[in-house]
Order: C-alpha cells, then structure tokens, then sequence
C-alpha cells in the first residue's frame, strides 16, 4: 500500500490542530504535530529544545 501524508499548514489560529485531530481520529492515523513537539524540547530542555529556542521567532 501507498504511503500518504497530509500536511497543514496556516496561521496561527486557523484551525490546523483541530482538522488534524479530527482527520486522525476519523482514519485512525496518526497526528504528529511539529509546534507540540518543538514546545516540549523547549521545556525539557534537551537539544532539539535549546536550537528551537535560540532561533529568532517573527509573527506578524
């Protein structure tokens, strides 16, 4: 069978999350979000987390 992956993308606030969560929920797949685990390297403060945080963050 055929690998797929969905990919969402979007400001901030635009439901992302939520499509995702529904979407795995619905196909039994599974939902891998990047900001959660950048968030939680932050907080643990382990490699991955101290690279995120020393990067410059823009929002507009």
């Amino acid at each position: 069978m055929k690998k797929r992956m969905l990919i969402f993308f979007g400001a901030p606030g635009v439901g992302k999350g939520t499509q995702a969560a529904i979407i795995s929920s619905k196909l039994n797949i599974p939902h891998i979000s990047t900001g959660d685990i950048l968030r939680d390297a932050i907080c643990k403060e382990n490699t991955l987390g101290l690279e995120a945080k020393s990067l410059p963050i823009k929002a507009n």
